[in-house]
């Protein structure tokens, strides 16, 4: 019992030193994508050997943040469409509630492909692309989508274009806080420019409104 006991707390202590190693990455690789081990080691305030026991190289540890972004990602979309909104609603809603979680994860994506290849990128993505084509095959069956691609290779590409769009906020050639990238998805599933507009202002305004409800 008294094992038991004292094991407990070292275990919550690994718990809490492997969530603060994650997150000063995070943070560290924001800022520097070369940043070495021993420098977010020094940053989350643990030893070398601490981190090196929960990961052993740098793979490693990208391989715990992408399967981390994973995890949100999958969170995010997994609420579905709202009750009674339209394709459209439904997308601009998709695109906006993603941004968050795009922009936290943003170099991580860039790292990802760079260290762990293009398939592992496209497995982080894959419960988002899933929950766009779903909204893409009721889009094109109600006519607000255009067609002449199937669903799945047009959330393809529109999955694409995201990624593009969040690394060009990397670089800083592009300033957003999701409005405009969500606009462009609109308009690249075939909605006019000034209807996409419209549409995820309406969707945003929603979500604001409905913060205060999710908080209580």
């Amino acid at each position: 019992m008294s094992k038991h006991v004292a094991r407990e707390p070292l275990r919550r202590n690994s718990r809490s030193n492997r969530a603060r190693i994650l997150a000063t990455a995070r943070e560290e690789l924001g800022r520097n994508p070369d940043v070495t081990l021993e420098e977010v080691a020094r940053a989350a305030g643990v030893v070398r050997r601490t981190l090196f026991g929960h990961f052993p190289g740098r793979a490693a540890l990208l391989e715990a943040l992408a399967e981390e972004a994973a995890e949100t990602l999958r969170n995010t979309v997994g609420a579905g469409p709202e009750s009674g909104e339209s394709a459209e609603q439904a997308l601009a809603r998709f695109v906006l509630r993603m941004w968050p979680v795009g922009d936290r994860y943003r170099m991580l994506l860039a790292l990802t492909r760079r260290d762990l290849g293009s398939e592992r990128v496209a497995e982080v993505l894959a419960p988002a692309r899933e929950a766009a084509t779903g909204i893409l095959e009721r889009g094109q069956r109600d006519g607000v989508f255009h067609s002449h691609l199937p669903p799945a290779v047009q959330s393809a590409g529109l999955m694409a274009l995201i990624v593009a769009l969040v690394e060009s906020v990397n670089t800083g050639a592009l300033e957003d806080d999701g409005h405009r990238i969500a606009t462009a998805t609109l308009i690249a599933a075939g909605v006019p420019e000034d209807r996409a507009s419209a549409v995820v202002e309406e969707a945003a305004s929603a979500m604001a409104t409905a913060l205060p409800a999710h908080g209580t």
